[in-house]
């Protein structure tokens, strides 16, 4: 057991319900005008993008929006540093909450896939014993074993489809061997370097602790309880080196309790960024918590003006469509430049299978703005 707890007895309500309620206003308001756009797929893959820079800033971390859209795409510049490796994991997670049912992230199963371990909260996943484990790898055939009923003298002709077969069932034993082990439940401690991690540090007991915090503020209106939620993982400390995925369970905990819906997940990192440090780490709980609702309201106003934004840009592409012909690249140009925050020449040659040139003719064409100020490997976006 841990000797940390995070107190609800002297909660302070009073000062906290017209932030709250704003944020709540801000957030649903910011929902319902995604849910009705045209832009709205966009708007949601740029929050994607911006969030998870902005996660990485939070931490200390520095990264490029240009770097992470290219590097999503495979279109890399440079070797990826260890800061992009890490925002590119927080990218994939909020995609994979966003596309998953609105309960399953705080779900055991969601808990335990999103950490990547096979334990959560002292429940281990259900995996065979040590003995199954063996008499399953005992179970891999040798890809030039003989198949059952043939001479092993060599003698009887072995067809080539035979030996196929043959190999597909090794690869087939391989494979679920190798998944066994995987499923196993594993220590802790166990193979961890002890120059990375703290072997004192237990993530189960703390995440049970931050769990203990949810089922008691279940009574309390689902902004309010996400401020705290966040604020009670910020404390615990929950992950030694994932903090980054309480943030995303928070914005779960918004889309569950329907403030936000559909694949809609908050972008609070991105409303967070724009709070002082001093006042998010502040040693008064009670002013943590305004500048958590304050954060909150500031995503939703950031969202509100980049919607917008984008709803004036593709008004004024579509415009520059009149008149085209049918076979026109543009149209197609201008949903890749919508669903994405930037574009990059390969990535236009790729989408609309035209030449570089003619890539960077369109692009011209439609009026793009220059994202990375280089003369190579230049990408655009919407002005």
């Amino acid at each position: 057991m841990i000797s940390m707890r995070y107190d609800l007895a002297h909660l302070t309500i009073r000062t906290l319900l017209r932030p709250v309620s704003d944020a709540g206003i801000g957030l649903a308001r910011l929902d319902e005008r995604i849910a009705r756009s045209a832009v709205g797929a966009g708007f949601l893959e740029r929050m994607h993008f911006a969030d998870a820079c902005a996660s990485l800033w939070i931490d200390g971390e520095l990264v490029h929006l240009e770097d992470l859209v290219l590097h999503d795409a495979s279109h890399d510049i440079r070797t990826p540093t260890h800061e992009l490796t890490i925002a590119r994991d927080v990218l994939r997670t909020r995609r994979r909450i966003a596309a998953q049912p609105p309960g399953w992230p705080l779900s055991p199963d969601g808990l335990r896939s999103l950490r990547g371990h096979n334990v959560v909260a002292s429940a281990p996943a259900p995996s065979v014993g040590e003995e199954g484990a063996l008499e399953r790898e005992s179970m891999v055939v040798p890809v030039d074993a003989p198949v059952e009923g043939e001479a092993e003298d060599g003698d009887d002709h072995v067809s080539p489809f035979d030996a196929e077969l043959a190999a597909i069932d090794a690869v087939l034993a391989r494979s679920e061997a190798v998944l066994t082990k995987a499923a196993a439940p594993t220590s802790r401690s166990q193979n961890r370097d002890p120059l990375v991690y703290d072997l004192d540090w237990d993530e189960d007991e703390r995440l049970e602790e931050w769990r203990s915090v949810l089922r008691q503020t279940a009574d309390l209106p689902p902004v309010m309880r996400a401020i705290v939620a966040l604020d009670a993982w910020n404390e615990l400390s929950v992950l030694q080196h994932a903090p980054w995925l309480g943030r995303l369970l928070v914005a779960s905990i918004l889309r569950q309790a329907g403030v936000t819906t559909g694949a809609h997940l908050a972008a609070i990192n991105l409303g967070l960024k724009t709070i002082p440090v001093d006042r998010r780490r502040h040693r008064n709980r009670e002013t943590r918590l305004l500048a958590i609702a304050h954060g909150l309201l500031a995503a939703a106003e950031i969202g509100l003006k980049e919607h917008d934004r984008l709803t004036l840009a593709k008004t004024m592409m579509d415009r520059k469509l009149d008149g085209r012909r049918t076979s026109s690249k543009l149209p197609e140009l201008v949903e890749l430049v919508m669903a994405k925050p930037l574009v990059s020449a390969g990535m236009v040659v790729k989408t609309l299978e035209v030449t570089p040139q003619a890539a960077r003719r369109i692009v011209g064409e439609l009026g793009l703005r220059e994202m990375t100020g280089r003369g190579r490997f230049r990408a655009w976006g919407v002005i």
